[in-house]
């Protein structure tokens, strides 16, 4: 199996869990159809596949941390209702469709990216995956400190607080650092600790998770610029219009792309300990930094 089928492999595996998770809802009005249109929306699923390959990569099964990897992508889903708020970037497109508050309105938006939050836990910690309890609980407690206020949401904080500031290299790292690194860095982590992973593994997948958050960040600056919403699924210009300090206002476009392309051999250097076996994670790193949306 070649890695671009490994990792396809990974991303159905997630995309079949993800479609069958809300499958025995109770009625609440438009919460879970709320919660499945953006759920279910598509989307690259890299939480979701960084948690199975460092898993499988760690000598463990896949399987077993099917929910780990359907509870970082809720909390990621959140993240993303919430972000398209009128009160966060205000956007109307996500994914080539109207944003979830422009569907079902700002309340009920709100509301389904609080319950997917309470979702990812609950799924996290069910017990009926076959993880041993320690690791789901293990998993867990990484997750939870990478998505509140020591990482997506503090990041979030920071975001705001810099719209029509003139911000540094350092606050702009730092700030992206937590808001999509810090999710990133986590699922990969997650993986290993599913595996049973020595601490110096889980060390390693971290280091390589920070290098291509860091990469996979800017060159979404890049594409904010250079790209097209048809082929981003979303309105490019925004971080401009918001007048926000990113890479790209501090860098230029040429010295970002070189940035991430060290910053790619970089996390693929982190995965040396793991020999061949992190051939399909090296391989993703260099897809997400030539993608193009």
């Amino acid at each position: 199996m070649t890695c671009r089928e490994q990792i396809e492999v990974h991303r159905s595996l997630a995309e079949e869990w993800l479609s069958r998770c809300l499958r025995d809802r109770e009625p609440r009005g438009d919460l879970y159809d709320a919660m499945e249109y953006s759920l279910l929306a598509g989307g690259k699923r890299i939480r979701p596949v960084l948690v199975l390959e460092c898993c499988r990569m760690c000598g463990g099964n896949p399987e077993e941390a099917l929910p780990l990897a359907g509870a970082v992508e809720m909390i990621h889903t959140y993240s993303l209702i919430h972000d398209d708020l009128p009160c966060m970037d205000d956007d109307d497109l996500r994914r080539g469709r109207p944003t979830n508050h422009k569907v079902y309105g700002e309340a009920t938006a709100v509301l389904a990216g609080d319950a997917l939050l309470t979702a990812a836990f609950e799924v996290a910690l069910a017990g009926d995956s076959g993880l041993p309890p320690e690791r789901a609980l293990a998993a867990a407690e990484v997750l939870a400190r990478a998505a509140g206020g020591r990482g997506m949401v503090g990041g979030q904080v920071l975001d705001i607080a810099g719209e029509g500031h003139a911000l540094s290299l350092a606050e702009v790292e730092e700030l992206q650092r937590l808001k999509t690194g810090a999710l990133i860095a986590a699922a990969a982590e997650m993986g290993c600790i599913a595996a049973g992973g020595t601490r110096e593994q889980r060390g390693a997948v971290r280091r390589y998770a920070e290098r291509l958050g860091m990469a996979f960040q800017i060159q979404d600056d890049i594409l904010d610029v250079e790209g097209d919403t048809a082929t981003l699924g979303k309105p490019t210009g925004s971080d401009a219009r918001s007048e926000k300090t990113t890479f790209v206002t501090l860098k230029g476009v040429e010295t970002c792309r070189e940035l991430v392309r060290r910053l790619t051999e970089e996390a693929k250097r982190a995965l040396a300990p793991f020999g061949s076996d992190g051939a399909c994670l090296c391989w993703l790193a260099e897809s997400l930094a030539g993608r193009e949306k």
